[in-house]
């Protein structure tokens, strides 16, 4: 009977060039812990210098010889992914709303963000795919102006995953999700995309831990604890192969050894899995208990997460989709889009407005020319006028409808499968 044992690792490498500290440093430090055999696919994030990508590959070259590095956008996706088997084919998917342009502070539009898959062959006739995601991050948990990027993102990564399963027998997200779980974002990725998280502790966290040397005094007075962002979410899909966890935790220490520095200011995610092909007797006796009662009235809640009146009972190891639970957090991401069009139009009318009355005042100031003295004054102040004129009518025209669509686009491809969701419910309660 065929089976292997297969290591994944995740880690968002903090590689922001000129911003990062200690980079340099922690990329070869991060490579030598990399090149020590213990892992078979590596997937990293933020490794956002094509030099620091180079050197990653060629440290590791001899244990991970297969290497795939994503470009897209103005810095490249920052996603890498290392690999003890061959990596066959590659698909970069880049998301519809991906940040903002003018908010520089944050950089994500510039990564060009989006998913990353590796198709990866560990035998000969078979196929784990590796998905590489980053999400856009949470600056302000009080007034998160990204949560429907985020969402947006989720759904789109989820489908995507849906549509490329293929013939593999094993698919694997490996990432920085931005997203805790209770999250919409991690609900729906996780739930729509009918994998398993591989963590099943309350008590992990791979962000601002207080053992990391990069986390702020002000992060761990918010939240002592941290926060679990970074997953490894698992599924198998062929019937006749079953892939059990065999261990989940963080494989790195909290400082490099002899160092003051820690490898990241994200923890690393280590999982091991088993899989292995499962005898006629096993098909059938998992196929004969995959029944399970469906939960009816699922709701989402805030402060709770995802919940339900009646819990699922479900054995085996077939993933079954619970419908409900999928259409209760597309409804709330429904809501949430519908949310940031109402916003957007008013953004819209606040920008137009605005370059309107500047608009005016351009055109007052240059009926009376300014005198001798102020003349340099009266130029700087009208170019500086007429600047933020087509900076407002940028943003309420062409930057508005790109992100209007984009929202467009997401929305109602979750209509879509809401519809689809619907049918199949009603149908096999046979209303």
């Amino acid at each position: 009977m065929w089976s292997m044992e297969l290591s994944i690792i995740t880690l968002n490498v903090w590689g922001i060039p000129f911003v990062s500290s200690d980079r340099s440093a922690r990329i070869r430090d991060i490579a030598i812990q990399l090149k020590t055999g213990n892992y078979d696919i590596v997937s990293l994030q933020e490794v956002w210098s094509e030099n620091d990508s180079k050197i990653l590959q060629n440290m590791t070259k001899k244990v991970l010889p297969f290497a795939h590095y994503f470009y897209s956008g103005v810095m490249g996706s920052g996603l890498l992914v290392l690999s003890k088997f061959p990596i066959v084919s590659t698909i970069f998917h880049g998301w519809t709303v991906n940040g903002y342009f003018h908010r520089i502070q944050h950089a994500d539009w510039f990564g060009g963000k989006g998913v990353g898959l590796c198709r990866i062959r560990v035998d000969n006739d078979r196929y784990v795919h590796l998905y590489n995601a980053h999400l856009h991050a949470e600056y302000n948990i009080k007034n998160d102006d990204y949560k429907t990027h985020r969402v947006l993102q989720a759904f789109d990564t989820a489908q995507f995953i849906d549509a490329t399963r293929g013939d593999s027998i094993v698919q694997i997200l490996a990432g920085d999700f931005n997203a805790k779980p209770g999250d919409l974002s991690y609900g729906i990725l996780l739930h729509i995309s009918e994998m398993r998280d591989t963590c099943n502790s309350d008590l992990i966290t791979t962000y601002e831990c207080k053992d990391n040397a990069y986390t702020s005094k002000d992060a761990l007075d918010k939240n002592s604890n941290g926060q679990r962002i970074d997953h490894i979410f698992m599924r198998n899909s062929d019937d006749k192969v079953k892939a059990r966890i065999l261990e989940y935790k963080l494989p790195l220490p909290s400082r490099v050894p002899g160092k003051r520095y820690s490898y990241s200011d994200h923890e690393a995610v280590q999982v091991k899995l088993k899989i292995e092909e499962l005898q006629e007797a096993d098909i059938t006796r998992l196929l004969k208990n995959s029944h399970y009662e469906c939960s009816r009235n699922v709701y989402y809640t805030h402060s709770n997460g995802f919940k339900a009146t009646r819990e699922k009972k479900s054995t085996g190891h077939f993933y079954v989709a619970d419908n409900l639970l999928q259409m209760a957090l597309i409804n709330e991401g429904i809501t949430v889009c519908e949310g940031h069009l109402k916003q957007l139009h008013r953004d819209r009318i606040a920008y137009l407005c605005v370059a309107c009355f500047l608009l005016i005042g351009f055109l007052f100031m240059s009926e009376f020319p300014a005198t001798y003295v102020y003349r340099t004054l009266f130029i700087l102040l009208k170019l500086i006028a007429f600047g933020v004129v087509l900076y407002c009518l940028f943003m309420g025209t062409f930057w508005n409808l790109i992100e209007r669509h984009g929202t467009m686009s997401g929305k109602t491809a979750m209509e879509i499968k809401l519809s689809g969701l619907q049918l199949a419910e009603s149908e096999s309660y046979g209303i």
